[in-house]
């Protein structure tokens, strides 16, 4: 009994390989696994001619749809004119640091290693391209020199140029790095249609901005025979006591802040976003420093959960 039920299980395993083999390819009826070659052929032709209908759709689609984009007008729903979600401008900082530690907020460095800073000097060299040698005309529209006085007019964009920006803060001095001065760049993200709500009097100023920030403010006013600059506001200062200890002091180029002649962003073509310089002038060596920056306006809310209206990041130099 037990031989029998071997030799049935070879015959069944045998059936089972001629099966497969004759689904691979049937000499009898000339089919490879399970069609003719005329079958093949067949299929294979009313594919190629679907997938072609199908990516020419597609592709009329895409093209219908792109006629209906306009770049040169506002979308519907703008953040500044409060028909979107996003009411609050973001700030946000260069250099960022490697693509490996894309998340990352440290800044860390060899003051004394070029190798070392080459990441960090790259980086700023290459945010700053755009506002190298602005030209007067870019797109067909008209980059002006604006003051308070003289704001933007319509189709205007207010000119903002990289030698603006002061001692170490600068290309040709590697950004400070190399010279124990190192240098953040500041803007606030892009928001169409929003107009900053800016601080009028030293009165409106609120308790909780940092007391050297006020006094700037009073000083800018005073050398102004009174009247008070329209500019969102830039405060910088370590986040801890200890971080305030061992930060240095601080130097901001061309302004400390951002002039409101600037905003609204309307989309613009040649527009850019000012920037605001902030040198550390020799930070304590082999410390982890937490700083936090903030911009100043009265419709400027401070999130740090949801980095609104500030930035964070650390500072280490070895």
């Amino acid at each position: 009994m037990a031989d029998g039920g071997g030799l049935y299980k070879v015959a069944a395993e045998r059936e089972k390989d001629e099966s497969f083999k004759n689904f691979i390819w049937n000499s009898e009826t000339q089919q490879f696994l399970g069609r003719t070659g005329s079958s093949w052929l067949k299929i294979g032709v009313f594919y190629v001619i679907f997938y072609i209908f199908l990516a020419g759709f597609f592709a009329v689609m895409m093209a219908v749809f792109y006629q209906t984009l306009d770049t040169n007008t506002l979308p519907k729903y703008t953040p500044g004119g409060g028909g979107s979600l996003l009411r609050n401008p973001a700030m946000g900082f260069r250099p960022l640091p490697r693509q490996e530690n894309v998340e990352s907020t440290l800044i860390w460095y060899k003051n004394d290693n070029e190798e070392d800073i080459k990441h960090w000097v790259e980086s700023l060299n290459e945010f700053i391209k755009p506002y190298e040698g602005v030209s007067k005309e870019i797109s067909g529209q008209h980059i002006t020199l604006c003051t308070e006085d003289d704001p933007p007019g319509p189709n205007e964009v207010c000119r903002f140029d990289d030698t603006w920006l002061e001692d170490k803060c600068q290309k040709n001095e590697q950004w400070g790095y190399s010279r124990q001065s190192p240098c953040i760049l500041l803007k606030l993200n892009k928001m169409i249609q929003w107009v900053p709500d800016v601080y009028q009097s030293l009165d409106e100023l609120p308790e909780n901005m940092p007391q050297s920030l006020k006094d700037h403010i009073e000083e800018r006013t005073i050398s102004e025979g009174g009247k008070m600059p329209k500019m969102i506001w830039v405060s910088c200062e370590g986040e801890n006591p200890a971080d305030k200890e061992y930060i240095g002091p601080i130097k901001y180029s061309p302004w400390r802040g951002f002039p409101a002649y600037f905003f609204p962003y309307m989309n613009v073509p040649g527009y850019l976003s000012p920037i605001v310089a902030v040198q550390f002038d020799h930070p304590m060596a082999n410390v982890l420093i937490n700083v936090e920056c903030r911009a100043w306006a009265k419709n400027i809310v401070h999130d740090r959960q949801n980095r609104l209206g500030l930035v964070h990041f650390e500072l280490l130099k070895d």
